[in-house]
């Protein structure tokens, strides 16, 4: 009988205590210690009864971090990646406002771009008029009387058109096109407006290269006061777009021997040959201020159609000012409510 209760016990032992290992886990930082005891073998007992003996293992401890092993849901744990987090756009936020954080490679092939017009602009664009130029310019201005001589209707239309192009950007660049980020949002977007009405894309294209989206937050006061009270208004982008129709029109009803004479004037005045390159440089890239817009507004899906019309020197992007989304029904506007859940995030 004792034999029998021997072997009993000695059947349950191995498999019993003997598989559960001994963990032992530190705190945090420390790390966990499995051990895997080997099970005694009673060779003796298994080979009165041609059992097959136990096999042997080897003393070997399991070394694990304690991040692996803590629970992912444990408070400390969620604390120290939220604080991990904060630090990583805390830091985010700085190289920002340094100028780090940011790719300037698009800047940097527009400001190449820039110092490439100009530069052929004063020391490459045909020059062989300079008497003529200012004869022109004083009449587009009409600073100069009536006297006898017929302007050139494609040359008329497009010096007019030019003031139009700079109505259009004030439309688009206020507000979607203001900076927030860095140093640019310091810079104000008023002055190269202004000078756009002399300069035209000579002047706006230095604030592309500064320029640093996202648009900040209007507030809903801002929208009724001065420029956004104009620039917002429907009856702006109708008075504009029927300007510009009208001048298209009036270039289309100069014959051939008018837009003969057109090009030999872009092929001779610089003054000329100068405005032509601006209207083509203001149209190559209002298609992108207009895709900016619509993003800024949340309203690319419902108006497509819009965007594959500003392509369209002038009345492309007139067409869109004047059937898009308010900024009032906009995520951009800031709203009371919208402006106490940033303070709430940023705190």
């Amino acid at each position: 009988m004792s034999r029998i209760m021997l072997l009993a016990s000695a059947n349950i032992l191995p498999f019993s205590f003997t598989s559960l290992p001994l963990k032992i886990s530190c705190y945090k930082t420390r790390p966990s210690v499995y051990y895997h005891y080997p099970k005694p073998r009673i060779e003796s007992l298994a080979n009165s009864f041609n059992r097959p003996p136990f096999p042997k293992r080897v003393f070997m401890p399991i070394l694990r971090s304690s991040v692996e092993t803590q629970d992912p849901q444990d408070p400390i744990v969620e604390k120290e990646e939220e604080a991990s987090l904060k630090k990583k756009n805390k830091n985010g936020d700085d190289d920002d406002e340094n100028g780090e954080g940011r790719d300037w490679t698009t800047s940097i092939l527009l400001f190449l771009l820039w110092g490439g017009i100009m530069y052929y602009v004063f020391n490459l664009a045909p020059n062989q008029t300079p008497s003529m130029d200012k004869y022109f310019l004083m009449k587009l201005l009409n600073l100069k009387g009536d006297d006898g001589f017929v302007m050139n209707k494609v040359l008329v239309s497009l010096w007019y058109m030019m003031g139009l192009w700079s109505v259009t950007y004030s439309m688009l660049l206020l507000p979607t096109g203001r900076s927030s980020k860095g140093k640019a949002a310091s810079i104000p977007i008023w002055p190269f407006l202004v000078l756009s009405f002399f300069g035209g894309a000579y002047v706006l294209i230095p604030y592309f290269v500064i320029w640093s989206p996202p648009a900040p937050k209007v507030k809903e006061d801002e929208v009724k006061r001065w420029p956004l009270n104009v620039t917002e208004s429907k009856i702006t982008a109708g008075i504009t777009l029927g300007a510009g129709l009208g001048l298209v029109i009036y270039a289309g009803l100069a014959n051939g021997d008018g837009w003969k004479e057109f090009y030999q004037y872009f092929r001779q005045s610089k003054l000329v040959h100068a405005t032509s390159m601006d209207f083509a440089l203001q149209a190559v890239f209002a298609p992108f201020w207009v895709y900016n817009d619509m993003t800024a507004r949340k309203s690319l899906d419902k108006g497509k159609w819009l965007l594959l019309l500003s392509p369209v020197p002038l009345l492309g992007p007139l067409i869109y000012l004047l059937f898009r989304a308010p900024i009032t029904s906009t995520p951009l506007l800031s709203t009371p409510s919208s402006s106490y859940t940033d303070r709430d995030k940023t705190d």
